[in-house]
């Protein structure tokens, strides 16, 4: 583990709002990003539903994340926004300040035989396409992840045979104090969908390994499961992701569909027919109404198979 300190605090101040306790103000001052008030969570989401932000904060790099983190009172909660492909925003927003990583980290290069050094707000694509481009095997099923490398090492996401884990050298996160920190795939103690990444940390780059590969394979494999992707999900549509976990032993979909709820409907949401463990806002749900139906998906799978589905998605926010 290594670590990097911020040569310059950022003076961020904030005046409280005695009824709510929260924050209504912060002054950003030598934020060299962009910070947003009340800022709509909807638009940067798959679901296209949800509240506002209390703050949004887009960082010039990783220098004033920094800053900008050591600056602001511990007490304000903050959280990491991707691609909001895995994400519910309820419909009460969400409090205290969401961080987006935009172009400035999105940037992937080779650094070493068969290695790629990757900004967090890479896309899978992104990351898969320039291992190809570097004769580098392995990475193929990134190309079927619908986020960002910061989402994907943080709930060691994986498809068609492939995990994080298998991939990952070290990752480099800001913990809340503004601290700079490069961990080790070890440190990171993956399970399925899961990390043990330090609370509150935010993950801004890492580095990827595979194996040797020819391009014109790799190319043939990633339009393999770009067309099963296409065939089976609804990508099409205002969705989520996989919804729930796998439970062991059993697939996740057979176990909804086995309950009767393929096609389910709650508001403006329902369960995918294409891919049942897809939930679909079909135009103007709300957040309560996608949860909700999530919910109830969960009711019925634990009343007929007696398996208690896990949720996938992350639902953020207040209600």
């Amino acid at each position: 583990m290594t670590t990097s300190e911020p040569s310059r605090p950022v003076r961020v101040e904030r005046s409280r709002d005695t009824a709510h306790g929260i924050s209504t103000s912060l002054d950003a001052n030598g934020v060299k990003g962009k910070l947003t008030q009340n800022a709509p969570l909807a638009p940067l989401v798959w679901f296209k539903s949800g509240g506002n932000a209390e703050w949004l904060f887009e960082p010039k790099d990783v220098a004033d994340l920094q800053e900008f983190l050591r600056g602001l009172d511990p007490a304000v909660p903050v959280m990491a926004l991707g691609l909001g492909s895995n994400l519910i925003v309820r419909d009460g927003g969400v409090p205290g300040v969401v961080v987006r990583l935009g172009k400035a980290f999105a940037k992937v290069a080779k650094i070493a035989d068969l290695t790629l050094d990757c900004g967090a707000g890479a896309s899978g694509i992104l990351v898969s396409s320039t291992a190809r481009d570097n004769g580098i095997a392995g990475l193929e099923f990134l190309r079927s992840i619908p986020g960002t490398v910061g989402g994907f090492v943080r709930m060691n996401g994986g498809a068609y045979g492939g995990e994080v884990k298998d991939i990952l050298v070290d990752c480099d996160v800001v913990l809340r104090d503004g601290t700079l920190l490069t961990l080790p795939v070890e440190e990171l103690h993956y399970t399925y969908r899961h990390s043990e990444l330090p609370e509150g940390a935010i993950v801004v780059g890492a580095r990827f390994k595979g194996r040797p590969g020819k391009a014109e394979e790799i190319q043939a494999e990633m339009d393999r499961i770009s067309a099963s992707r296409e065939a089976s999900q609804p990508l099409r549509s205002k969705t989520g992701g996989s919804t729930f976990k796998n439970p062991p032993g059993h697939k996740a979909w057979e176990l909804v569909d086995q309950a009767g709820c393929r096609g389910l409907t709650l508001g403006g949401a329902q369960v995918s027919e294409k891919h049942c463990n897809f939930l679909l806002n079909l135009g103007e749900a709300s957040s309560a109404d996608i949860e909700n139906l999530g919910d109830e998906v969960r009711r019925r799978v634990k009343e007929t198979s007696g398996v208690e589905l896990e949720w996938e998605i992350q639902r953020v926010g207040n209600k």
